[in-house]
This record gives C-alpha cells, sequence and structure tokens, in this order.
C-alpha cells in the first residue's frame, strides 16, 4: 500500500512538471538602457558576414582582451538602402580620437561616439544614442557626417 501511494505521488508530479512549459527569452547583448549599442559580438559578427568594401584602420584585433580592456569599435558606412548600412565601409578599432569620415551615411559602435558635419569633429554634433533612424544590425542613419568622435571605452 505504501508503494502505491508513493508511485501515485510520483506520477501527479511527473504529469504537473509535463504540463508546465519553460519559456525561454533571449539575454539581451548590450547593457539595459543601451539599445543603440552593438556587442563586441555582434559587430565581429557583422564584420565576418558582411559583403561591403572594407577598409580596417586603428588597433588590430584582440579576441582575448578582457572585456574591460576592448576598445570602442565604430564601423561607418558611405550607403543606405532601405534598412540596410553596407557600401564602402571603414572599421576603426581603438581609443579616444577624432575620425575623419566624409561621406558617411550610417554608423555603429561598441560604445557611444559623436558623429558631426564637420571635419575635425567640429560644426554640428550629435551622439549615437540619440539616433533619429535606426537601421539593421544596430546601424543608425546619419547622412551628412564628416567626423567622428571616439570617447574612452
Amino acid at each position: 500500500m505504501q508503494f502505491t501511494s508513493k508511485l501515485v505521488a510520483l506520477a501527479g508530479s511527473l504529469a504537473l512538471l509535463a504540463s508546465l512549459t519553460v519559456v525561454a527569452t533571449p539575454v539581451p547583448t548590450t547593457p539595459e538602457g543601451e539599445s543603440y549599442l552593438v556587442s563586441h559580438a555582434e559587430m565581429m559578427h557583422w564584420l565576418a558576414t558582411t559583403d561591403a568594401a572594407l577598409t580596417i584602420i586603428g588597433e588590430p584585433i584582440n579576441p582575448l582582451a578582457p572585456r574591460s580592456a576592448q576598445n570602442t569599435m565604430v564601423t561607418y558606412c558611405s550607403s543606405r538602402t532601405q534598412n540596410v548600412c553596407g557600401g564602402a565601409c571603414t572599421f576603426y578599432n581603438g581609443g579616444a580620437t577624432c575620425l575623419n569620415a566624409p561621406d558617411t551615411n550610417c554608423l555603429a559602435a561598441t560604445n557611444n561616439v559623436g558623429f558631426c558635419d564637420r571635419a575635425g569633429c567640429g560644426g554640428s554634433c550629435n551622439q549615437l544614442s540619440t539616433c533619429g533612424t535606426r537601421l539593421d544590425n544596430g546601424f543608425c542613419f546619419t547622412p551628412g557626417t564628416r567626423s567622428i568622435i571616439v570617447s574612452p571605452a
């Protein structure tokens, strides 16, 4: 009798577990409240899979660097087609600087950057965090950009 009651309790527990639905939610790859940024992994994936014509400047990418030591990565491109950024693109990996970026129409970065309508990081500047038109893969539509302010990571 004792065996039967334990068997019934076990069967009831298994039925309860089988009826529960497990829901998995994706873990954000960027910090909460910073959805305008792309993660290091997202930037590496875009670089590995894009068919854009790439120019690479700055420091070599070190995949073994601890997260705290990672540089700011910025990709800026000359063309936008609907929600896709591409064409001739430049990828920068490094620290604080002013990037000369004539003919830039869209950009993405792993940290907040500024984009300006004059060379030398002058004129009217905006922050990536206030992007008005979001594009696919974390890019922002930035027509008229001539330079980009990269702050320390």
